[in-house]
C-alpha cells in the first residue's frame, strides 16, 4: 500500500511538503518522516486516498511542531549564540560544544527535563507524566536547570512582554 501511494502520489506529497516547508530538502524530510512514522503506526487504512489523508495529516502536525520548537529556540538561541556573525563553521561546532557542556553538568533528572521542555516543546504536565513526577518537582527541576545552564553560558536575557503579561492596575479613589 505504501509503495503504491509513494509512486502514485509521491509528487504531490512533496509538493505539499514544498508548500509548508518552502525549502526543497525539507519538504522531502517532511515526507519520509510521515512515510515511516504511517509505517510504524502500521495503520489500518485500506484506501489509498484514506492513507494520503493520513500521511498529509502527519505531515502537517510534523511541521507545526517543528515550528514550535522554532520559535521556542528563537528564544534561546542567545544562550548559545555570539553577538559576532561568523561565516567560519567554527562558531557553530563551538557553540554546539559549549550546550553540550553545559547539560553535562547537570544532573540526570534535571538534564531530562530541560531537554524534553526546551528542546521538545514538552509542557510541565507532559513531561511529568512522561518522566512520572509531580508538577512541582518538574518546575524545580526545570529552575535548577536553567540557573545551572545560565552559571555555564551565561544569564538569560528576560523575554519581552507579551500581552497577556501587560497588567495595568486601576488607581483607588
Amino acid at each position: 500500500m505504501l509503495d503504491t501511494l509513494v509512486r502514485d502520489r509521491g509528487p504531490a506529497l512533496l509538493r505539499y511538503g514544498y508548500l509548508l516547508t518552502g525549502d526543497p530538502g525539507d519538504a522531502q524530510e517532511l515526507v519520509q518522516d510521515a512515510l515511516v512514522s504511517v509505517l510504524a503506526r502500521k495503520a489500518r487504512l485500506r484506501e489509498p486516498a484514506a492513507v494520503e489523508g493520513y500521511v498529509r495529516q502527519t505531515m502537517l502536525s510534523s511541521y507545526i511542531d517543528g515550528y514550535r520548537r522554532r520559535r521556542r529556540w528563537l528564544g534561546l538561541r542567545h544562550l548559545v549564540a555570539s553577538p559576532e556573525v561568523s561565516d567560519d563553521h567554527r562558531h557553530g561546532v563551538d557553540a554546539r560544544r559549549d550546550v553540550v557542556a553545559a547539560l553535562a553538568v547537570l544532573a540526570p533528572r534535571v538534564r531530562a527535563c530541560v531537554v524534553l521542555r526546551y528542546f521538545e516543546d514538552l509542557t510541565v504536565a507532559e513531561i511529568a507524566d512522561r518522566l512520572q513526577l509531580s508538577d512541582g518537582t518538574v518546575k524545580r527541576y526545570l529552575s535548577d536547570g536553567v540557573h545551572g545552564l545560565e552559571r555555564v553560558l551565561g544569564p538569560v536575557e528576560p523575554a519581552a512582554p507579551t500581552e497577556s503579561h501587560l497588567i495595568t492596575t486601576r488607581s483607588t479613589r
